[in-house]
Formats: structure tokens, sequence, C-alpha cells
């Protein structure tokens, strides 16, 4: 064997060996930071999955709030209004949640306020969507820690005083 095929043979051990070194480094890396990582972190990389959203991931424990409890709403004509909300809420949230629980008297008077000044025709006729907008405008303005995405109105009855 000549002199430049043991340097050329040399030059690619050195080569393959850095680059060994370097993989086995970013792997021990790699690891390290791993198991230092909370469990919670939201991923780095995401592969795969396109419809992943970091606000909701599988660690996420989504509850329904329904703490407001049956509404008796007395309307403008003397009738009686029965409702029920609920809402979507993270419970991994404790401050969140606190807050929505400190907030239940307040979310009650702002939905009798919202209806109790309509009639029994008027609730009847109502468009829902709307005053399911307006009325998780006025809960998310008086939240501070986070916001209410949806609102479901179970149970809406109106109770006619004539009957």
């Amino acid at each position: 064997m000549d002199a430049s095929g043991g340097m050329a043979a040399r030059i690619m051990y050195i080569t393959l060996l850095s680059i060994a070194a370097a993989l086995t480094a970013l792997l021990l890396m790699g690891t390290i930071f791993g198991l230092i990582r909370s469990r919670e972190a939201v991923p780095l990389v995401i592969l795969g999955n396109p419809g992943y959203s970091q606000t909701a991931h599988a660690s996420d424990d989504i509850r329904v709030f329904s703490g407001l409890g049956r509404l008796r709403i007395p309307l403008a004509n003397s009738s009686t209004m029965l409702l029920s909300i609920a809402f979507p809420y993270s419970a991994n949230d404790t401050a969140f949640t606190e807050e929505l629980a400190a907030r239940i008297g307040d979310f009650r008077a702002m939905a009798s306020d919202y209806f109790s000044s309509l009639d029994a025709q008027s609730v009847i006729q109502i468009d829902e969507d709307a005053a399911k907008l307006e009325i998780l405008k006025r809960f998310n303005n008086s939240l501070r820690l986070g916001r209410i995405q949806a609102l479901y109105f179970n149970d809406m009855l109106v109770i006619d005083a004539a009957n």
C-alpha cells in the first residue's frame, strides 16, 4: 500500500469516527433533555398530525361546567322561563376553575338580566345563537383568568302565566 492510499484511509476513518461521535453526543443530549423535561410540556416538534392543537391536547381534562343549575327567570309578562346553561372548560386550569366557581352568582344574574326584560312570546321566538353569543360576551367580560369558548342551553322552557 502506498502512502497516499494509507492517508486517504486514515482521513476516512477519522471522518467516520467524528460522525459517530457527533451522533452519539446528539442522542445523549436528547435523552437527557427528554428526562429533564416536564410531562405537561407542549411538544417541540409534531410529526404526522397537522390537526394537533397545542391548546387542546390529549392530556387536557375537558369537563362541562353546569354549576349555574336551573335558572327560574321571571319574564316581563309574568311568565317564567326555566333555563340551564352549561359550557366546556379545562379542569387542568385550576385558577380559571376557581374563578368560574366564584362567579356563579354573577353568571346567574347576567343570564337573568338578559331574559327578564323579554316577554314569553319574545323568548319563544328568540334567535338562540344570538342570545348565546350575547350571554357569552357578558360572561367573558367579567372573567380575568380565562375565556369561555361556547355556551349550551339545556332545558329552555317558558311557563306561561295564563296557564
